[in-house]
């Protein structure tokens, strides 16, 4: 097998600079503190107010800085260390309500994809709950938990009373109902994706902003019970898995699937 001779990439201008702006902002700035206005940083580093917000926006992204209306751009806190362990994450329902707080339920047909990811006839009805994450009083991600009919059929209904809202009170019934089965077990996976316009609202962040999506499906009696998509924003928290820290690995036997 021959050898690739590999071929020199020209750096972007602003991504030098953000390397530039890095090493300034760890050498002399604090967390919390203002930087210079791009006029004055465009004049230090000689380059373009153009280049400069380029830089700038990639920081931004990278959870490095954080801009406030009315007094500028400033050295962002460290990222949020959110655990993604079996506690947290595990059968929804229980401990996880310590730090998911139900935004609202919607039942319907199941389209095309999202029947083949449940492994249901499309058209079957799924009840989709959505919830919201907070850590230290911020929203760090959002939650899009689907389970299918066919799975609660077996279970008796449950009537709650002194709901604030009708969809949180379905809500919160589909997540009783889910906690009674018996679970054999999950699977997660981690991705990188953006922001879409619905969970951007709920993160209060730009559509498109860089997301880690953590996708857990929940077996039960042989079969895919639920599949919960759970999108943390990348710019303010890191994810920690297992009681350790460690990634922790839960075999799941395979499950039945609509043919």
């Amino acid at each position: 097998m021959g050898t690739a001779q590999l071929t020199a990439v020209p750096e972007p201008k602003y991504w030098h600079l953000r390397t530039v702006l890095l090493r300034a902002i760890d050498s002399e700035f604090s967390i919390g503190e203002v930087i210079p206005n791009e006029r004055e940083l465009s004049a230090r580093f000689g380059v373009a107010r153009a280049t400069l917000r380029q830089a700038l926006d990639q920081l931004e992204l990278e959870g490095r800085l954080v801009r406030r209306r009315g007094i500028g751009t400033l050295v962002a806190a460290p990222r949020v260390g959110v655990p993604v362990s079996r506690r947290e994450e595990g059968w929804p329902g229980g401990s996880r309500e310590q730090s998911w707080h139900t935004v609202d339920c919607v039942s319907g047909p199941a389209a095309e994809r999202l029947a083949k990811a449940l492994g249901v006839p499309v058209g079957e009805t799924v009840h989709t709950v959505r919830r919201v994450r907070v850590e230290q009083g911020q929203t760090v991600a959002t939650e899009s938990l689907h389970v299918p009919e066919s799975v609660l059929a077996q279970l008796p209904e449950i009537r709650l009373s002194g709901a604030p809202a009708e969809s949180e009170d379905q809500a919160r019934s589909v997540l009783r109902r889910l906690e009674r089965l018996t679970m054999d077990g999950d699977s997660r996976a981690v991705e990188l994706g953006v922001a879409e316009a619905e969970e951007a609202v709920l993160l209060q962040r730009p559509p498109g902003t860089p997301v880690l999506v953590v996708t857990t499906q929940y077996a039960s009696g042989g079969r895919l019970a639920a599949l919960a998509v759970s999108t943390y924003r990348a710019d303010t928290c890191r994810l920690t898995f297992g009681e350790t820290g460690l990634v922790e690995v839960t075999p799941v036997a395979p499950v039945r699937t609509a043919s």
